[in-house]
């Protein structure tokens, strides 16, 4: 079985084996450097760990050999820490995923720049996880987990639970009990353990990390935290799409959801990448973020200029965005304001209307979360935080049908008529 941070050269039915880019983990606050290991925490001043690349293997990264490569995330093997060799991949094949011109949606915002939809509700779970998800269930088989877990507010929930049957490997699941019907539904089709706690994800996320100490889980991945290094690498491909569907650069703006805020990061991380090791130009780009008002930590912390995210009690429809106390929140800060972007927040009866927004103008129905991000968009443009000229992409991370129940008061049929050509003349629908 081959660990993260080995090299082959071996060929496959695939092609050549890439060398694995991964030399190691960094501290993302003091810079101490450690092995590919299952860790997430430093361990000299517990804070977070990341993947470090050798540059020179990812500037050794061409265009034509991501173009070569599968129609999934892992045409960007030679930019990832895992997967290099396809036999030793856990994974559902997620990614490519459509970028949608929302012209008409543009167009009533007053965007002359263009306006794109990348629809992550097109991944084999109906959510951006997958991709997450892939990468952090290839690592764990690297290093001999016979289990994987995780705290979810849903989507990563479906997410593990699929791949696990994938592997015919045991899972466990927790979520919040008060989660939506939808994605409790799709997490325990898949025949998993399925744990629902009452409480917030916040007290999901601390259960887990003590059940992660526990003897009975040594054998486990939790795929969010002892092998989070791993995990949150597979946001960058989402960045990588973008960049190769665009015809290879970097839109000027993009809007992001934010829960843990790991997701903008990456995205943001995925393009100096690809500017560093050549693959596309740097042109400059903005990074804005957007949170449900029921859950703004990070929100908040922009608009007071603090670097340090102070926690709040979720409340609100976004429920994949509830995560009160956000890990990556900091840095998420940072990426934007080096970027020179912004963060926006909405309410439940905007993000129902967002919702409503990008499904009746581009046929992208939305969760909730994609309801916030579209509802901000229009914030951003209305108080000129946005620049209406230059091109924007925004991003949706899951699929609508998971999250019906705020829509249901909303939205039905147009017309009710009895079967007979009459009552469609009475209802006005035919002369």
């Amino acid at each position: 079985m081959t660990a993260p941070g080995s090299a082959q050269a071996d060929v496959t039915a695939g092609g050549p084996v890439p060398p694995n880019p991964a030399r190691g983990l960094v501290c993302r606050n003091c810079g101490a450097t450690f092995g590919l290991i299952a860790e997430h925490a430093c361990a000299e001043c517990f804070g977070p760990l990341e993947v470090d690349y050798d540059p020179e293997l990812m500037r050794a990264v061409t265009r034509q050999q991501i173009e070569a490569g599968p129609q999934n995330i892992w045409r960007y093997a030679a930019l990832l820490p895992v997967g290099q060799d396809p036999a030793d991949r856990v994974t559902l094949d997620p990614g490519m995923t459509p970028l949608v011109r929302a012209d008409r949606l543009a167009a009533e915002l007053g965007l002359t720049g263009g306006l794109w939809v990348k629809d992550d509700s097109a991944n084999p779970t109906h959510s951006f996880k997958d991709r997450v998800v892939s990468l952090a269930a290839t690592a764990a088989k690297s290093f001999g987990y016979a289990k994987i877990a995780c705290a979810s507010t849903g989507n990563l929930a479906n997410s593990v639970a699929a791949h696990a049957a994938r592997m015919g490997l045991p899972s466990f699941v927790f979520v919040p009990s008060d989660l939506e019907p939808g994605k409790i539904v799709q997490s325990a089709v898949y025949g998993q353990a399925l744990i629902a706690v009452d409480g917030s994800y916040d007290d999901v996320n601390r259960l887990t990390s003590e059940l992660a100490e526990t003897d009975e889980f040594e054998d486990t991945a939790f795929v969010n935290q002892n092998v989070r290094p791993y995990y949150a690498e597979g946001s960058k491909t989402m960045g990588y799409e973008i960049a190769e569907q665009l015809g290879w650069r970097i839109p000027a703006q993009v809007v992001i959801p934010m829960a843990s805020g790991s997701l903008l990061t990456k995205v943001d991380k995925a393009w100096r990448e690809l500017v560093a090791a050549g693959i596309v130009e740097d042109t400059g780009w903005k990074v804005f973020g957007a949170q449900s008002a029921g859950c703004d930590p990070i929100a908040t912390a922009f608009d007071n200029g603090w670097d340090v995210v102070k926690p709040v009690k979720p409340t609100g429809i976004a429920k994949s965005l509830n995560i009160g106390n956000p890990a990556d929140g900091p840095y998420a800060l940072d990426a934007i304001r080096r970027t020179g972007g912004s963060v926006g927040r909405v309410g439940d009866d905007e993000i129902v209307a967002g919702i409503r927004d990008l499904a009746r103008t581009t046929g992208v129905f939305a969760e909730t979360a994609g309801g916030v991000t579209t509802a901000v968009l229009r914030q951003l443009v209305e108080d000129g935080r946005l620049d209406p000229t230059q091109e924007v992409v925004v991003l949706n991370t899951g699929e609508g049908l998971k999250t019906l129940d705020p829509l249901l008061p909303v939205v039905g049929p147009s017309h009710h008529v009895q079967p007979s050509l009459k009552s469609l003349r009475e209802a006005g629908l035919i002369a």
